[in-house]
């Protein structure tokens, strides 16, 4: 078990003002971009913006990398926040999903099982189910490491995230992992 809070500054207060979605899915990457209707061959590689100035915009390109068994999106944009998209994309695997708006305060963490959410995080409104077995450790923990309950983008959301996907994200993970960039359809609202 962790026995202090995860660093998490190199991604708060630089990529976190403009909004982002850090997506986990147990699955391929060339998969995971088919069912999100995009097109594997038209996605091009390059690195993880290393400069929060060339982190995506909205409406730019998404960038996904294999990480393990994972792949790990990364968007900026609302797709993280989409309940029917993301449950979707669960079915038949497992899904950890968060994202975070530091300048508005929005914060949304998703776990998601084969088409169900078991666990989540609704911006200003806090978890809106009990947490589930497999949670009750690393919540009690989270609750030790951040009294108070900070925003979850500065490092609950982690640390969770790591409890269901085995991935601890550091800055050097994302700099050392090839990503694929390119466009997927807007989903439908």
């Amino acid at each position: 078990m962790t026995t202090h809070p995860l660093d998490v500054s190199w991604l708060c207060g630089e990529y976190t003002e403009y909004g982002y979605s850090f997506i986990y899915v147990r699955d391929a990457p060339e998969q995971v971009i088919a069912r999100l209707g995009g097109r594997w061959e038209d996605f091009t590689p390059g690195p993880f913006p290393g400069n929060p100035d060339k982190f995506p915009f909205p409406g730019d390109p998404i960038g996904i990398a294999s990480i393990g068994e994972w792949s790990f999106i990364v968007e900026s944009g609302s797709l993280g926040t989409r309940e029917d998209v993301l449950t979707s994309l669960s079915k038949g695997t497992r899904l950890v999903s968060q994202f975070a708006l530091s300048i508005k305060g929005l914060d949304y963490f998703y776990w998601c099982e084969d088409g169900e959410i078991r666990f989540g995080f609704w911006a200003q409104e806090g978890y809106m189910m009990e947490t589930p077995d497999e949670l009750v450790d690393i919540m009690a923990e989270i609750d030790k490491l951040y009294p108070g309950l900070p925003y979850l983008y500065e490092g609950p959301a982690f640390l969770l995230a790591e409890r269901l996907t085995g991935i601890t994200l550091t800055q050097q993970l994302l700099a050392e992992s090839t990503f694929y960039w390119g466009v997927v359809p807007e989903p439908p609202l």
